[in-house]
């Protein structure tokens, strides 16, 4: 009998927490969502729709649903999971985060369990210090939205997961063009810094042997912007072990192919579209990555972007083509590992 692969999927949801009430009930109704053009009621269809669709056994879900006084991301998850009749009803969270976009995991408890399982020293809730400007004064760094770290645990076996959702590079509030340079250099500081701390993490890992996978937003990716000239190499390239320096050796390494295909081609898929109001035209980035330890990449695990107009099985399904492009200016990536 032909045993099917573990799936799991990562995908950054655009204003998910806006979809819900402060009891966690959906908010489905003809009202406009913050995704522009969309009504929440829509929006959270096309959620469902996508879900559906991916048929994953976990979820890592950037942007999920707020943790504050008020509310919580498991509660507004496992309601909605419900509520369309998801497998992946059970959800985890971590380490509140300083905005209104929590990383959270929703799984299928018949398929595995996990726990927020934080490693290491300073945790990630904590401070970590790195010199950002060269003077050699270590400068304090705070993630806004901290990694979720989780144990899983799957047909005997043990998996560890980092969901991550890095700084944003971009020059929010910038008034000049010198403004906007400023920003930037300094938002890519931080971006680097968050993905070294990062980094320092996975050796952690690897140096015990665990079988780990790295998934998320990034916000960035190999040959994105200019200022990687600058900074020598892109946030990617430090977490899989690319840009420290010297490449790591071949079991330090981790592995993600649309990152590898990033680094040796100009031809690169995509995993996000955005509107450019100046320009009247979307653009597209490769934002959103699945890295695997050496030992899980041995196991020929399969990748796929779903993108609606990229991806042939996803154009084929006018349903889902149209839900995936109204739920999220991201769109989801899968793994399929055989286990």
């Amino acid at each position: 009998m032909t045993v099917r692969p573990l799936r799991i999927a990562c995908w950054n949801v655009e204003w998910f927490n806006a979809l819900f009430d402060d009891t966690g009930q959906p908010l489905e109704d003809g009202e406009p969502a913050q995704r522009h053009g969309v009504t929440r009621a829509q929006q959270l269809d096309a959620i469902a729709i996508v879900m559906l669709a991916l048929d994953a056994d976990g979820i890592m879900v950037i942007e999920a649903p707020d943790t504050n006084g008020h509310r919580h991301s498991v509660t507004a998850l496992e309601r909605f999971a419900a509520r369309h009749g998801l497998r992946t009803r059970r959800a985890v969270t971590g380490f509140r985060s300083e905005t209104e976009q929590e990383i959270s995991f929703l799984f299928d408890p018949d398929r595995l369990t996990a726990r927020h399982d934080p490693q290491g020293q300073p945790q990630f809730d904590g401070t970590w210090r790195h010199d950002l400007n060269g003077d050699g004064i270590p400068e304090p760094i705070r993630p806004s939205k901290p990694p979720l770290e989780l144990a899983l645990q799957t047909r005997g076996q043990t998996l560890r997961l980092i969901g991550v959702h890095v700084k944003s590079k971009a020059p929010h509030g910038a008034r000049t063009a010198a403004e906007a340079t400023r920003i930037a250099i300094e938002n890519r500081r931080k971006q680097l810094a968050e993905c070294l701390w990062l980094r320092e993490r996975v050796d952690l890992h690897l140096t015990r042997g665990d079988d780990l996978i790295v998934l998320g937003d990034f916000n960035d990716g190999p040959g994105l912007d200019e200022y990687e000239a600058l900074f020598g190499h892109s946030g990617i390239e430090v977490v899989m072990g690319l840009g420290c320096g010297a490449a790591c050796p071949p079991d330090r390494a981790l592995f993600d192919p649309h990152a590898e295909m990033a680094l040796k081609s100009r031809l690169q898929p995509t995993t996000a579209r955005f509107w450019n109001p100046e320009g009247q035209r979307y653009f597209e980035a490769l934002l959103d990555f699945i890295m695997v330890s050496p030992g899980l990449r041995a196991r020929a695990p399969y990748w796929r972007i779903w993108h609606p107009l990229n991806d042939p099985k996803c154009w084929a399904i006018p349903e889902l083509r149209d839900a995936l492009l109204t739920a999220s200016d991201h769109f989801p990536v899968t793994l399929d590992l055989p286990l």
